[in-house]
């Protein structure tokens, strides 16, 4: 598995969510609990930016609706949002956060961008 380095540590501090990109696909980046997580940038209700949310004990929060994702399955917690994102393998090595994004998502941008190829 190919992890690709996102960010420095420092970069996504406790409670903040951050987009970078690998590839073509854009990654929300949380930090909870000194642990981070790599998911879709994409809430599954209406498209918002999961970046502008925030991290909390429950989850990733949405900041348009107030869906919340689990961190470990991406799966809705609290609605509207009933679909789950995808989660991506993360780690920190030296300070570095490195994300592990399937070549098919870094290629093409990921579900959402593919969904909206089709139209």
């Amino acid at each position: 598995m190919e992890y690709q380095p996102v960010a420095r540590s420092g970069q996504v501090p406790e409670g903040v969510v951050r987009r970078f990109f690998v590839g073509e696909a854009e990654v929300a980046v949380a930090r909870w609990d000194g642990e981070v997580h790599a998911m879709s940038n994409y809430c599954t209700h209406l498209d918002c930016l999961l970046s502008s949310g925030r991290a909390t004990e429950d989850g990733l929060l949405c900041s348009c609706h107030g869906s919340v994702f689990d961190f470990a399955t991406g799966e809705p917690i609290t609605p509207p949002a009933t679909k789950a994102i995808r989660v991506y393998p993360v780690k920190e090595e030296d300070g570095q956060i490195l994300v592990h994004v399937p070549p098919e998502d870094a290629a093409d941008g990921g579900p959402r961008r593919r969904k909206l190829a089709r139209g």
